[in-house]
């Protein structure tokens, strides 16, 4: 069996795939590769392991309908067209789980950031202004006994609120399309609709996957309703938000301040203006970037590729509807 991986993984990975006897090729060059050149990999290899955003469109699986097997080293599928997956038949893996307490601490990391300035800070040190000590400037906010909405209470959105009630007695809000009721006795954390999740969040932290019915959810309609001492996090999808219109409700004052581990478009320019806003924390999509989530990942991507391969079902399948046919 020959797999082909669209980027290197962490060895432990590998080595599980090399081990149960496949044949493994991974795309090593520092860029993106272009569909057609997917594809032509893709045709000569049984099984995909798919880093990034590789667009796993129709066309692509018209075109590669012979594959057994393709998993994703991520817990996001937006990218992939799981009908057409299910018309040729193909299951898709993804690594859902492993990588929530990771996502949950950059988003808590925004948080603390964003609450006291803390880039905008540094870039003061770095560009020589920490000098005369004036104890009215540049201040930011307590976290403690503020009001945190989660846009999405899934396994990431848990963890964060776990962080949050427990370092710094948090009330936390939540609006997802179904109640999580295990959430509620769990954690007392409250459901309430989307527009009072907007009006009462002093942070409001997305964690929804998007979609159709979530895609620029968070626009200037949104963000004229939320608290003009609010912090809008994103640590999802980039395309939850609005990014023209959120800098517009920052500058005009709307919004106190922003983190985002995802961009809209991304990745984002190095002029943009959000960068240079002293109440705004921007990271590269760092949100899994850990030895042990990154690691976790491989090892459940290569478990997929070699059940997948075997016809059997993938321990973490998208759609388990193809092992019904």
């Amino acid at each position: 069996m020959k797999v082909f991986i669209t980027r290197v993984i962490p060895s432990e990975g590998l080595s599980i795939l090399q081990n149960a006897g496949f044949d493994v090729t991974q795309w090593t060059e520092k860029r993106d590769l272009a569909q057609r050149e997917l594809i032509a990999y893709a045709k000569a290899h049984d099984a995909l392991l798919s880093v990034g955003k590789n667009q796993l469109d129709a066309f692509f699986f018209k075109e590669c309908r012979h594959l057994k097997a393709i998993t994703l080293l991520s817990a996001g599928y937006d990218h992939v067209d799981i009908g057409t997956a299910n018309e040729m038949g193909i299951p898709v893996g993804y690594t859902p789980d492993v990588l929530s307490n990771a996502t949950a601490d950059t988003a808590l990391l925004l948080m603390l950031a964003v609450s006291r300035k803390a880039f905008y800070q540094h870039k003061r040190i770095q560009n020589g202004e920490w000098q005369f000590y004036d104890p009215t400037a540049h201040l930011g906010f307590e976290l403690t006994g503020k009001t945190l909405g989660i846009f999405g209470l899934g396994r990431i959105g848990m963890a964060l609120a776990r962080k949050c009630i427990g370092a710094f007695g948090m009330k936390v809000i939540y609006h997802n399309r179904n109640r999580n009721l295990q959430a509620e006795k769990d954690l007392n954390v409250q459901f309430v609709s989307f527009n009072e999740l907007v009006l009462q969040s002093d942070v409001l932290s997305v964690h929804a996957n998007l979609s159709v019915e979530t895609r620029e959810v968070f626009n200037l309609s949104v963000f004229r309703k939320m608290k003009p001492s609010a912090i809008f996090i994103n640590t999802a999808r980039g395309g939850l938000h609005n990014e023209q219109e959120l800098t517009e409700a920052l500058k005009d004052g709307l919004i106190w301040g922003a983190g985002l581990d995802v961009t809209n478009p991304e990745p984002m320019a190095a002029d943009n203006e959000l960068l240079n806003m002293p109440n705004v924390c921007i990271l590269p999509h760092i949100g899994s970037a850990t030895k042990e989530a990154r690691t976790a990942m491989a090892v459940m991507a290569a478990q997929n590729i070699i059940e997948g391969a075997k016809g059997l079902e993938m321990p973490h399948t998208i759609n388990p509807q193809v092992y019904q046919r």
